[in-house]
């Protein structure tokens, strides 16, 4: 329909806004499928005036299309999703080619949802369900309004220095945890949270999809199934949220949106291990504040040793306490290497820290399983990295239980 039709304003129920409407001809056909004669086409020009008028008040909804070409009219678009949200009027975006960024600020600004173009079967039909359920019954997220009482044990790695090992470190913990659970009827769960460069995907050679970013763009309206829909699972035992498929800022989402991530990741799982970025980041202090240990894993070197010393001032400056830190020593001296040992030693006292597990060298085997996208219990068994974390995660299962069973 086009836009002089607008006129015909009692009939309308919803308006495509785009720089040109024929660029997606799936568009048409779904809107006349959903809306037969009921639905008209607007610029983003003559969107902003519509939605001045008395007859927008009639519109329920409005599908905005937009591809790489029109970023340069972002400042139009958030205008028009701006008013429209004001006008109670629900917005979906139908995206082509559009930057992963410039979305998530649509979505901030005010729109409800998105659909990837070219559009899947039934997807715009999906989309306008969703919203009208959340319309009608003012839907809340399931970690608020349904919690399982679940509360599961968070558990924070990162690493404070490249190449110190932290993402093989909590994959392996997440799988020798989720092994274990699943003895108690339990389940795990690993979040990669390094969205620029994380690797867990890799690791357990699992693909990155576009519903990862579909939920934490939209994480305020985020519930179990969204949830769930975001997820894989590894061999039919491990859920895992990798990291978008895109490299993306890290500062991508605010610390209330990590906060939201990790309490319906608690909520589902009884154990969930959050692969971190190195780098420090505003929302770091939230993850950190969620988990019930925070593992931080560094070599014997010097690297290592300043940037531990930076993440203590750093968190003593903000009086953030200590006590849920672990320092996790990889690649670690031999037993019979004495002088390596006291080094280790030494590097401890001068930091003043308490260094809790040594992994040793695991040697070319660490990076092979990493290539095969294999855990180190099913592509190396007998490797002493695989039976230290083996030990260590033994442990904080068995402390984990025992908290449950004191709790009850």
């Amino acid at each position: 329909m086009a836009s002089e039709d607008i006129n015909n304003a009692q009939l309308i129920r919803a308006c495509t806004v785009s720089r040109n409407v024929q660029n997606f001809d799936l568009l048409i056909e779904d809107m006349e499928a959903e809306y037969q004669d009921a639905w008209g086409d607007l610029n983003f020009n003559e969107a902003l005036a519509f939605l001045d008028s008395a007859e927008a008040q009639a519109v329920e909804l409005l599908a905005i299309a937009l591809d790489d070409e029109d970023e340069t009219q972002f400042p139009a678009i958030r205008s028009v999703i701006e008013k429209a949200t004001a006008g109670g009027i629900r917005i979906l975006l139908i995206a082509e080619a559009l930057s992963p960024i410039l979305l998530h600020q649509l979505l901030r600004a005010g729109a409800d949802d998105f659909v990837p173009y070219p559009l899947p079967e039934k997807a715009l039909s999906d989309a306008i369900a969703r919203l009208k359920r959340a319309q009608e019954h003012h839907a809340e997220p399931v970690h608020r309004a349904t919690p399982t009482g679940k509360n599961g044990a968070v558990f924070g790695v990162q690493s404070l220095a490249g190449g110190a090992g932290g993402t093989t470190f909590a994959v392996n913990l997440a799988w020798e945890l989720c092994q274990l659970a699943a003895t108690k009827e339990q389940s795990a769960c690993i979040l990669d949270f390094d969205f620029q460069s994380g690797s867990v995907s890799t690791y357990l050679d699992l693909a990155r999809t576009e519903k990862v970013y579909e939920l934490l763009s939209q994480t305020s309206t985020m519930d179990r199934d969204a949830f769930f829909a975001a997820l894989q699972v590894f061999q039919d035992k491990l859920s895992v949220l990798t990291a978008p498929a895109d490299m993306l800022p890290l500062d991508l989402l605010t610390p209330d949106e990590i906060e939201r991530v990790i309490a319906m990741a608690r909520d589902q799982f009884d154990y969930v291990i959050i692969d971190m970025p190195r780098t420090i980041v505003h929302w770091t202090e939230t993850a950190l504040e969620m988990s019930n240990l925070y593992f931080s894993m560094i070599e014997l070197d010097l690297r290592s040793a300043q940037n531990t010393l930076r993440m203590i001032r750093a968190l003593k400056a903000d009086n953030i306490p200590l006590d849920k830190h672990r320092y996790i020593l990889n690649r670690a001296p031999r037993f019979t290497d004495l002088s390596g040992k006291a080094r280790a030693k030494r590097m401890a006292e001068s930091l003043g820290i308490s260094i809790a597990v040594q992994i040793p060298d695991g040697s070319t085997q660490i990076r092979d399983a990493n290539d095969h996208g294999l855990p180190l219990t099913a592509f190396a068994p007998k490797n002493p990295v695989t039976k230290e974390i083996q030990k260590f995660a033994a442990s904080l299962f068995e402390t984990a239980q025992a908290t449950k069973l004191a709790a009850e």
